[in-house]
């Protein structure tokens, strides 16, 4: 079993920062080898179609965990990057995000991972705390499907789909990046 030491780091995008344990062998000096950003989470989404593990908090305090397919784009009000996904409107995650749980976003790629945590916010037909219109909901669920890796040949019949099962986006802020890399 490899030996950890702890490490801070802060990204070179400048407002995240994480703690946490880093194998022995990938430290110089106390330092991590290369410094994760959002570009770091971005390349990882690239591969495998945005795939990554969500995890948020259940009021009893559980962490349940689900795989989504994930991109990286820009927040539609501060126009800075964010990690979302598109959620089906009876899932879960939603309940827990509504009630203000914290969410984290877990990818792995071989044995490298990268996690962000952050606050979110929620676009969607039964919520949309960025009070948008209904055609720029559409076009971010569309953004964020296309940055996730997904493709459409009928973008009518995605959009009635996303309205039917009352599909809503999850944008995740960063407040805090953790990796190995």
């Amino acid at each position: 079993m490899a030996r950890t030491n702890s490490f801070s780091v802060v990204s070179n995008i400048g407002l995240l920062s994480a703690v946490g344990d880093c194998p022995s062998n990938q430290r110089d000096a106390g330092r991590i080898n290369s410094l994760a950003s959002l570009e770091t989470v971005r390349s990882y989404l690239t591969e495998e179609n945005g795939l990554a593990v969500v995890s948020t908090v259940q009021a009893d305090g559980a962490v349940p965990s689900t795989v989504v397919n994930c991109g990286v784009v820009d927040h539609p009000i501060t126009k800075e990057p964010c990690v979302a996904f598109v959620s089906g409107g009876n899932a879960a995650c939603l309940k827990h995000i509504r009630r203000g749980s914290s969410i984290t976003v877990a990818i792995r790629r071989s044995w490298n991972w990268v996690a962000v945590t952050g606050d979110s916010e929620l676009v969607g037909p039964n919520d949309n705390e960025l009070g948008l219109s209904s055609d720029n909901v559409r076009v971010l669920l569309r953004d964020i499907f296309m940055a996730a890796g997904g493709t459409h040949d009928d973008w009518d019949a995605y959009d009635q789909t996303m309205l039917d099962e009352a599909r809503t986006a999850v944008l995740i802020t960063p407040t805090r990046l953790r990796s190995n890399v």
